[in-house]
């Protein structure tokens, strides 16, 4: 078995084709960064992914001057002054991330301009971890095509540049999982523990970000730390590593279940969102008839109009999860063209390259032909699918409690999503059919960058 060649390379690149490749990473983290960056500068803080909710934790902590106060009293900025309302906070995540934030930042209550620091550290977090990607992508060894196939798929998620300039913990999730993906291949493929050292950092920084993350890069931690041991190449001490930096990532959650019940706590302000979510923001209604139902009646009766709303059965409530999953990937409105809405079929069919490929990595591993990426791949793919299974489990608990539109959200899987890209060419590399390789090459590097410039008709 080689680790200097991986599966998804087509054969060591030569030296002007491993410059090319190196030239289109530095090019692509440069344009994603400057993406990044620009959306900081124009973005709505009232406008996606909880942004006025992620700040508004920040400028509790710097009020209270606690490391860990409860979080169950927080409340809601109001977006024009910054100033606090008598609204709920519903984040229940761990406060480290937006502890070091109030840290660094100037004061936030009563000074808006103050979020475009808080979006600046972001997008810093973010890079980082789209860098780590691109070295990945170096140490595959890549041609410049297959580097395309590799890094655009990434580069074209529609979410991720607008997440980096927003103020969220996604960003230190998505670093965190990114780095930690880096070193999972490495480690697999040397063995060396500084690697393992990397994995494990990468591992504690998504964890310590939100529980979601924590489920997702563990599994695969746990995973690769599984095939170094049935291949011998696990150490001993390393076990210590492991321990420490798990009691570490464990230790907020564990401070949750001990205050409140719940690793990922159902606070007053979460039960809140659940229970009405128009009563709290301008609700986007649902694309399905089902939840359409629901959340009229919530509508009606904002205060008990959870209790009788109908609950869907869970293999209905699980069909409308995965086709909101699927809506949400390029955030598209009601109003969206029926282009907008065909258009959704380019990820679904790069999700099934992305099945597909693991399949192949599967079965090398299991004939002994693998190589590194091969077992990165089947680690991460299987975190991916555990986490979506505890994923639509507690979603559909939230349903049933509260009668709650299904929380499909793609960008909960930034951490590892690169597995699909890395799944696609290990897939790319299996196709030894002259014809077939050209269109599922250009597949992959063409579907991205449509599904970026035309699937998305939310401004986000």
């Amino acid at each position: 078995m080689s680790a200097a060649v991986p599966s998804v390379s087509v054969g060591a690149a030569p030296k002007g084709r491993s410059d090319g490749a190196r030239a289109v990473f530095i090019v692509v983290l440069g344009i994603f960064a400057l993406s990044a960056a620009m959306n900081a500068l124009r973005k709505d803080v009232r406008v996606g992914f909880d942004e006025l909710a992620h700040i508004s934790y920040v400028a509790e902590l710097q009020r209270n001057e606690q490391f860990w106060p409860r979080i169950d009293g927080f409340r809601l900025l109001e977006p024009s002054q910054f100033r606090f309302t008598d609204r709920p906070n519903y984040l229940n995540h761990p406060g480290i991330y937006y502890w070091i934030l109030a840290r660094l930042c100037s004061p936030i209550e009563g000074h808006p301009e103050s979020a475009l620091m808080l979006r600046a550290c972001n997008v810093l977090l973010a890079s980082i971890g789209f860098a780590a990607l691109m070295a990945l992508g170096l140490a595959l060894k890549l041609g410049r095509f297959e580097a395309y196939a590799y890094c655009l798929p990434i580069f074209g998620i529609p979410v991720l540049a607008p997440i980096a300039g927003s103020m969220s913990n996604d960003n230190l999730a998505f670093a965190g999982g990114c780095v930690a993906l880096l070193a999972a291949q490495r480690v697999v493929a040397t063995a060396r523990s500084s690697w393992f050292l990397a994995l494990l950092a990468g591992m504690a920084l998504a964890g310590l970000a939100k529980f979601t993350a924590l489920i997702l890069v563990g599994a695969m931690t746990a995973g690769v730390a599984g095939l170094l041991m049935l291949r011998g190449r696990f150490r001993p001490w390393w076990i210590l590593l492991a321990l420490a930096a798990g009691f570490l990532v464990a230790a907020p959650y564990l401070v949750f279940l001990a205050q409140y019940g719940q690793p990922a706590p159902d606070i007053p302000g979460a039960a809140a969102f659940f229970k009405c979510p128009a009563c709290m923001f301008e609700d986007v209604p649902s694309a399905f008839a089902g939840f359409n139902r629901i959340a009229a009646v919530k509508r009606a009766d904002p205060d008990n109009g959870w209790r009788y709303a109908p609950r869907l059965s869970f293999p209905a409530f699980a069909g409308a999860f995965v086709a909101k999953f699927f809506l949400e990937w390029a955030p598209t409105d009601l109003n969206g063209s029926s282009l907008q809405f065909a258009l959704l079929a380019l990820p679904i069919a790069a999700a099934l390259c992305g099945l597909a490929g693991l399949w192949v990595s599967a079965r090398r591993l299991l004939r002994g032909e693998d190589d590194a990426t091969d077992g990165t791949i089947v680690a991460g793919w299987l975190a991916i699918m555990l986490t979506f299974a505890c994923h639509l489990i507690f979603s559909y608990k939230h349903h049933l409690d509260f009668a709650y539109v299904a929380d499909a959200w793609p960008r909960l899987y930034l951490p590892l999503l690169a597995v699909v890209a890395l799944a696609g060419a290990s897939l790319l590399s299996a196709a030894r059919d002259a014809r077939l390789r050209p269109g599922l090459a250009g597949f992959l590097i063409v579907g991205p960058v449509i599904v970026g410039l035309l699937g998305s008709s939310l401004t986000i």
